[in-house]
């Protein structure tokens, strides 16, 4: 532990899943000497669809979905586990429709009568390489303000929403994180905030009372995988900078030191699929993000597998690009941290743009 570099990734969903899955790698090194990472998962509880959402509403949990996805991603045995814990019921009264990763987090915390109880357990009996905290433990939800000044609640409905969000808010509002969280981020050597859903699975945790203050106050290395794709209604048009400018808005200046953008090109025929669902490449200007103060970092984030064709129905972060990626942030993080002089970053990674 004393010798790891330590990760603090912050978020939900599907990307935070891919970002993990690709940290997994180096959490146990092959050879004496090898650069090791310490991987703690901050991941939001604001979910109220599908499973996890009548798992909370039935059982009096916290959505069980984003922290199960994060606990397959960071398994000893990812193929196996993936396979048992996101298997679906597709019949059975009752059951139809869940997942057993969500029942087992839900049984599990009837057992202990605590949810991070649960998860901490979980990640024990799973040999989980990291820990996994929930963003706060109290029983939230979200609201937000819309353009047209009307108020939609629940985040199945904002992420929905054909307007634009103006404000995002937690409730209750005074929702404390767990102290092993405000530990994590302070010792931390690297914090990431995304890849992720910017309403629903990113700024709900800087929502939680103390979070945002402790990345501020954090001595670590603040920085954000930025999207590969606009999300209909929910960021619909959104740039890098418009992205970076309500997590600064909802977190506070200093939030962020440095924006990670991709610089891959999306085919034509994955364009065309995603403009007809209101969804675009996101797009940025780099000296507009460094006049907010923040660094900007080109690199392919959708990794070698695409070549610019088409190789997948959905548009995909390449989970050992951005882990590769995080790896050298993480050591520069590390150095700056302890005074030391930061080492290079591989060129063929990721690079700053002058532009």
């Amino acid at each position: 532990m004393a010798d790891a570099l330590r990760v603090v990734s912050i978020g939900g969903g599907t990307g935070l899943s891919a970002l993990l899955t690709g940290l997994k790698r180096y959490t146990r090194p092959l050879n004496a000497g090898d650069t090791w990472l310490d991987i703690t998962a901050i991941v939001t509880v604001t979910d109220d669809g599908g499973s996890s959402g009548r798992l909370r509403r039935e059982f009096d949990v916290l959505p069980p979905g984003d922290i199960r996805n994060c606990m397959v991603a960071l398994a000893e045995d990812g193929a196996f586990l993936s396979r048992l814990f996101q298997y679906r019921f597709n019949s059975g009264r009752g059951l139809k429709g869940h997942s057993f990763g969500n029942l087992f987090l839900t049984a599990l915390t009837h057992i202990t009568g605590d949810f991070p109880d649960a998860v901490r357990q979980s990640a024990e009996v799973l040999k989980i390489a990291g820990r996994i905290f929930p963003s706060t433990a109290a029983d939230v939800s979200l609201s937000a303000v819309l353009a047209d000044g009307s108020v939609v609640r629940g985040e199945t409905r904002i992420g929905r929403s054909s307007q634009r969000i103006q404000a995002l808010r937690l409730e209750p509002r005074d929702a404390k994180p767990l102290p092993e969280t405000l530990e994590a981020i302070a010792n931390a050597d690297l914090i990431t905030i995304g890849p992720g859903s910017l309403y629903t699975s990113l700024i709900p945790n800087l929502l939680v009372a103390g979070i945002p203050k402790a990345i501020r106050d954090s001595k670590a290395l603040k920085v954000c995988f930025m999207n590969l794709m606009s999300q209909p209604g929910e960021t619909t048009d959104f740039t890098a900078e418009d992205h970076l400018g309500e997590l600064l808005k909802h977190g506070g200046a200093g939030l962020i030191d440095c924006a990670v953008v991709n610089s891959s090109d999306v085919s034509s025929t994955i364009r065309r699929r995603y403009a007809a669902q209101a969804a675009s490449p996101i797009e940025y200007n780099p000296k507009a993000i460094r006049a907010m103060g923040i660094e900007v970092l080109e690199a392919e984030l959708l990794g070698k597998a695409w070549n610019g064709r088409e190789r997948r129905s959905k548009v995909r972060h390449d989970a050992a690009a951005i882990a590769s990626i995080a790896l050298s942030l993480a050591k520069r993080g590390h150095a700056a941290r302890h005074g030391k002089k930061a080492p290079r970053t591989r060129k063929a990674a990721i690079r700053q743009t002058g532009k």
